[in-house]
């Protein structure tokens, strides 16, 4: 039983001349052509020929049994068909006619391709503009591009629009390439059947291997941050965990957790930390800390006072990113407020310091090393208390 071997295939299936030229080294290596896969070809291995190879195009992908017995008569033997181009072999020693003759009769062969090609490339080019558009407005609808990378959060999708940029342009080539060659054999220019195809096989090969570790990768990312990800119910107790706790600020040993009004899943949404994973920030913490103080009352009279606090933390892989993912945190969370009012504060134990405080809310953006952590409290305790516990946290993650 011969021996089926596969090879990757060029994916430019329209460079014709390059094709059949590869087909006739192949033959003489000994690997004659059975079949054309989606992405490799399927060589018999045999004795090594000398092979002519022709591709006859038609936009039917099927081609009758008359027109093959037509062709064999002429000393054309059938191998196999791909997409709409159909392969044909001779042997060398046979000197069978060419199979078309004059080339400005054989570019009209060409015709229904060449339609079906522009047509493929407008479509192709119309849902890459529309990817790019929905791309954009997910990096820079609200401004905050490091920040969507550090959460890792449309990297998945920038893959994608990026491997259907690639097939938009393969697609608008295929189409730029055979109008050319059209043009060509109206100008009585034949293709060239011997056309080198070594600097465009090794070229394809390696962007074939490059795109498929890229879209593997892409497709493990959403499930390794779906296996790392969870959400859990904060303790009341301190935990190993380097975020700022609300009694650390408060100071008040009479603080307690009220009732939640918001449980879902088994966690209270109003007391929960939850921990991300992404390339370019490994640890990644978000979490809410409410409490009550008995017996207390906000100073308008509004109701018992109860303080909260919103931690974020970044443990980052790239110490470059921390001051513009510290700007784009402040852009995400500003809401109305002027960048004016977010001070940056000098501190000897932090590479960053930003404060905003505007009566019972407070805010702090920070960084240190690798490590950045924003937080927002609302309160009646000191800015410098949750200045002096974010300082214990981030030496946790700086390094």
């Amino acid at each position: 039983m011969n021996k089926i071997v596969r090879k990757l295939r060029p994916s430019d299936y329209w460079r014709i001349g390059e094709h059949e030229s590869w087909f006739s080294d192949m033959a003489a290596m000994g690997f004659h052509l059975k079949k054309m896969g989606l992405h490799f070809a399927h060589f018999v291995k045999g004795e090594p020929k000398k092979m002519r190879f022709r591709i006859d195009v038609s936009i039917n992908k099927k081609i009758t049994p008359e027109q093959i017995q037509m062709y064999e008569e002429s000393g054309w033997d059938y191998v196999t068909s791909y997409n709409f181009f159909h392969v044909y072999s001779s042997p060398v020693e046979l000197n069978a006619p060419e199979l078309h003759t004059d080339p400005a009769e054989q570019s009209y062969t060409l015709k229904e391709l060449d339609k079906k090609l522009v047509m493929n490339a407008c479509i192709a080019t119309g849902a890459m503009i529309l990817m790019f558009g929905m791309l954009g407005a997910i990096w820079f609808l609200d401004g905050t591009p490091t920040l969507i990378l550090v959460q890792g959060l449309a990297i998945q999708q920038t893959i994608v629009t990026a491997f259907i940029g690639y097939t938009t342009y393969n697609a608008l080539q295929a189409a730029f390439s055979i109008r050319a060659l059209r043009k060509n054999l109206i100008e009585g220019k034949p293709i060239d059947h011997h056309a080198p195809w070594k600097k465009h096989y090794r070229l394809n090969s390696t962007l074939a291997f490059l795109i498929t570790v890229v879209i593997g990768l892409s497709a493990i990312l959403p499930l390794l941050q779906l296996v790392k990800g969870e959400t859990k119910t904060l303790p009341k107790e301190n935990v190993d965990l380097p975020i700022v706790r609300l009694a650390d600020i408060e100071k008040n040993p009479a603080l307690i957790r009220g009732e939640t009004s918001y449980m879902r899943d088994g966690v209270d949404w109003e007391n929960r930390y939850t921990y991300n994973w992404g390339p370019l920030a490994p640890v990644q913490y978000d979490t809410d800390e409410s409490g009550i103080v008995p017996g207390a009352m906000w100073e308008d009279g509004s109701g018992e006072y109860s303080p909260s606090i919103h931690t974020k933390v970044y443990q980052l892989s790239i110490s470059a990113l921390t001051d513009n993912l510290i700007a784009d945190l402040i852009k995400r969370y500003r809401y109305g407020d002027s960048h004016e009012d977010f001070v940056e504060t000098k501190h000897p134990q932090l590479d960053l310091l930003i404060v905003h405080e505007e009566g019972a809310s407070k805010e702090v953006f920070a960084s240190n090393g690798k490590a950045v952590i924003y937080v927002r409290y609302y309160g009646y305790a000191e800015i410098n208390s949750i200045i002096e516990n974010l300082i214990e946290k981030i030496h946790l993650i700086s390094e």
